[in-house]
């Protein structure tokens, strides 16, 4: 038999023999008082053996009502100074027993079963658990025995736990102890309890609050303590980087009078402007519509073809940055009040940033500056003029033979793009399946399209090497069966994933810390290691989305501006995220892959869109609506959404999440019909059928029967 389960099976028949023999109403005031000369007897002839006994006894009833009692009885035999040592030890190893016990029964469950929701709680009780244990055990409200064994199931070191509780439950021991010195004069356990003590209790409660934030002042002087700070600053805030984060942050600083400077040392607009977003949706769009052309039949066409000029599809591409170019452009800014720089920026000190030859003195840095794709360091890839989303829009000659290296969003994208252009595209991704981050169906759903549509997709194929020898082709190996495969291209795109752009800034000079991944380091407000240097967007993570990195830019501009008022942290509740392959994936909240991966309780509504009379009508009957809620709740987890214009339909689950409105609300909202949007009502009334109180409805059924 498991040693735990006897552990635990002891454990509970001692405490349901003590309350059995009602041990907890015995042992009281009245009877510690009326014997008190006999204890008081015993020890004066047995000193040494009556400490002992007292602190078996005490050790073993610390989780119990009588350790008050207790307590009393080491100030009435022990005297006011031996009785607080005496007591004070005892409780302190009876605390840590009791850690030990519930750290050994249950900390390996717990701590794996939710160990995605325990993450954040960990990280807070490794970075400020004394505080918050010494904060409990100075104010005595809270059971001692139930902070003893929620702390046996965080990863707080032992020896921590044994002298914060020391420490923390001194003062309260005092108090009792002293009381027992004057065991004649209590009447009730409430008796030592006077305003006056409450009062003092309520300040030692604020103790670790003031002493947390003196701690955090002295941190922050030691931080800053090899960095001159000047007497005045030229600006409030320096914004690093023109992208989506940037240009948010200089915006908001601007609209609120604020002296801002930003800093780019490429294009304004960043990647999502100018390599990302804007380009690739104006390429697919183009590629879209010849793909309805190819489907004419379908819309009662005999036939239809389109010849096009793969240049001018570019030049497209051109024309629309150019379009909304202006949208982010210098002339804009410079209107809104921004100080625009074009230059490449270095911080030298918390204070200061370098850039074009001069030193701009600032109270506050946000670190916008994105990142940039990452190139695997695969054999032979450096040989190659290999593209990335980055210099793909130089291309102005539509490859024949395309290799994809990536089954992620970026290459899912490209790949089905340039395969309805007529490239020939031969995609590979390492994982066994495209889009891994999505559920397993949804995968399907687009590998089974992008084969129908003519792309070779190799799941489960680890590039090896690359070569060009007369002909340019890569060497993959199938995980499955270690055998390899050959794969000729006229162009490769390396679509693996993006990199923080975290060199050149001054971070290493500085020492300000990275994550493993190469993203800057930051807390739940986004300050860096320097509480005024702040960073957002691709460069800090943990989402690398346009939409993210503009809503990072406004806690970090409302941060580093009024954080000496107020500071907020940052919220990734309700983060969105859309694959724009047809069909086209949106997602917000938990998916199913996720909820148990977290082991989160959750139920499956699901609505098929072939059944959506819209979608029939655009002969876009395909994909579904996939809702996790709450078990028994309308309460929405997660939404997946898969079809036409999955990212437009999303926005409606995002607005329910983000202000707790469930199922029901979206029933209850009028949709035009007949629009796609139906689909959300629809999906919501499958969960309704599902929630149907059947008992009722089998009275109501007997009651119109009574009627008629």
């Amino acid at each position: 038999m498991n040693k735990k389960f006897i552990t635990a099976l002891l454990t509970l028949f001692l405490i349901f023999l003590f309350f059995y023999f009602d041990l907890h109403q015995q042992i009281n005031l009245v009877w510690l008082k009326a014997r008190q000369d006999e204890f008081l007897n015993f020890y004066l002839d047995h000193p040494i053996i009556t400490i002992a006994i007292y602190m078996v006894v005490y050790i073993a009833l610390s989780f119990s009502p009588v350790a008050a009692v207790l307590t009393l009885a080491g100030g009435a035999l022990f005297g006011l100074l031996l009785g607080t040592v005496v007591v004070s030890f005892a409780s302190t190893i009876g605390a840590t027993v009791a850690l030990l016990l519930s750290r050994y029964l249950f900390h390996d469950t717990i701590q794996t079963r939710f160990a995605d929701q325990l993450r954040t709680f960990n990280k807070g009780i490794e970075r400020e658990g004394a505080f918050y244990l010494f904060a409990l055990r100075l104010v005595p409200i809270f059971p001692f025995f139930a902070i003893n064994l929620m702390m046996g199931l965080t990863r707080m070191r032992v020896w921590t736990f044994f002298w914060v509780s020391q420490i923390g439950m001194f003062p309260g021991t005092i108090v009792y102890v002293l009381a027992g010195t004057q065991l004649a004069e209590i009447s009730s356990l409430k008796g030592i309890f006077t305003p006056g003590l409450i009062g003092a209790f309520a300040l030692l409660g604020a103790f670790p609050i003031i002493a947390k934030n003196i701690l955090t002042w002295m941190n922050t002087r030691k931080v800053y303590s090899a960095c001159k700070k000047p007497k005045k600053f030229n600006r409030n805030l320096v914004v690093i980087g023109a992208g989506s984060a940037g240009l948010v942050s200089a915006y908001i600083a601007a609209a609120v009078k604020a002296k801002v400077s930003l800093i780019e040392k490429h294009k304004m607009g960043g990647d999502c402007l100018n390599t990302g977003c804007v380009p690739s949706k104006a390429l697919l769009r183009s590629a879209k519509y010849l793909s309805h052309i190819q489907r004419a039949e379908e819309f009662g066409f005999k036939n239809a073809k389109a010849e096009f000029d793969f240049e001018k599809i570019m030049q497209r591409v051109h024309n629309t940055i150019k379009k909304i170019e202006p949208h982010d452009s210098i002339e804009r800014y410079t209107e809104l009040g921004v100080d625009c720089i074009q230059g490449e920026a270095k911080i030298v000190s918390p204070y200061e940033v370098a850039v074009n030859g001069k030193i701009l003195t600032t109270r506050n840095i946000i670190i916008a500056a994105g990142a940039r794709p990452f190139v695997p360091p695969i054999p032979g890839l450096e040989k190659i003029a290999y593209l990335t989303s980055d210099n793909l829009w130089n291309l102005t000659e539509q490859p024949k033979r395309l290799a994809v290296l990536g089954g992620g969003p970026i290459g899912c994208e490209l790949a089905q793009a340039f395969a309805r252009l007529g490239s020939e595209v031969t995609q590979v991704e390492m994982l066994p399946r495209l889009l891994a981050r999505e559920d397993p169906e949804i995968s399907e759903w687009v590998q089974k399209r992008f084969t129908d549509e003519g792309i070779r997709v190799l799941v489960k194929h680890k590039a090896k090497s690359f070569h060009s020898d007369g002909q340019t082709f890569l060497i993959c190996e199938n995980m499955d069966s270690g055998k390899n495969e050959t794969v000729e291209f006229d162009q490769v795109l390396v679509a693996v994933g993006r990199a923080a752009n975290n060199k050149g800034l001054g971070l290493e000079e500085l020492g300000i810390p990275l994550n493993q991944n190469g993203t800057v380091t930051v807390n739940e407000y986004l300050q860096t290691k320097f509480p005024n240097i702040y960073a957002c967007g691709d460069v800090a993570g943990p989402y690398q989305f346009t939409h993210t990195a503009s809503h990072q830019a406004w806690y970090c501009v409302v941060n580093a501006l009024f954080g000496h008022i107020k500071k907020f942290k940052v919220d990734y509740s309700t983060i969105p995220r859309a694959t724009f392959t047809e069909p086209e994936i949106a997602r917000v909240g938990l998916n199913e892959t996720e909820a148990k991966e977290k082991y989160v309780a959750y139920e499956v509504t699901t609505y098929a869109i072939d059944d959506l009379d819209r979608a029939i009508a655009d002969s876009e009957a395909h994909g579904m609506v996939k809702v996790l809620t709450v078990p028994g709740k309308d309460k929405i987890l997660g939404v997946t959404i898969v079809g036409e214009h999955a990212g437009d339909l999303i926005a409606e689950y995002i607005l329910a999440m983000k202000h707790g409105l469930g199922l029901n609300k979206i029933l209850g909202t009028i949709h035009i019909y007949p629009t796609l949007a139906e689909a959300n009502k629809y999906a919501a009334g499958q969960w309704k059928r599902a929630h149907a109180p059947d008992h009722i409805l089998s009275w109501l059924a007997r009651y119109h029967r009574w009627l008629r």
